[in-house]
């Protein structure tokens, strides 16, 4: 009688991924200037960066204030109300109703929160 031959993946490739040092041999020089370059340039990134961030703070604060999901052209910004604070059962919100008093042991309402997405 025969064994039969299970077929199997080949083994992985040792290479996952490719690193900007595989693709291009810089030369001292070149890496130096490039180093030149960011340095030049790094103030300026991080000014962008904060002007990125404090434009997508307010953006978001906006939203909050409309209550509602905003779509622009590439971006949406979208809303999601809070979650209402955790009862432990559907009877317990009439029993509320009826004893205020008990709402002390309700948990709290989550606030609604803003993310941006691309379109």
């Amino acid at each position: 009688m025969k064994s039969i031959v299970w077929p199997t993946k080949p083994a992985p490739y040792a290479q996952q991924g490719l690193e900007e040092e595989d693709l291009i041999d810089y030369t001292p020089e070149i890496k130096a200037k490039l180093q030149e370059i960011d340095a030049e340039f790094a103030t300026q990134y991080e000014g962008v960066d904060a002007n990125i961030a404090a434009i997508t703070e307010a953006i978001k604060a906006d939203v909050l204030t409309h209550g509602a999901t905003v779509k622009g052209q590439h971006l949406m910004a979208v809303y999601a109300k809070g979650r209402e604070g955790g009862w432990d059962g559907a009877k317990l919100k009439g029993f509320a109703m009826a004893h205020p008093e008990i709402l002390a042991a309700k948990k709290p309402d989550g606030e609604p929160t803003v993310s941006i997405r691309k379109i």
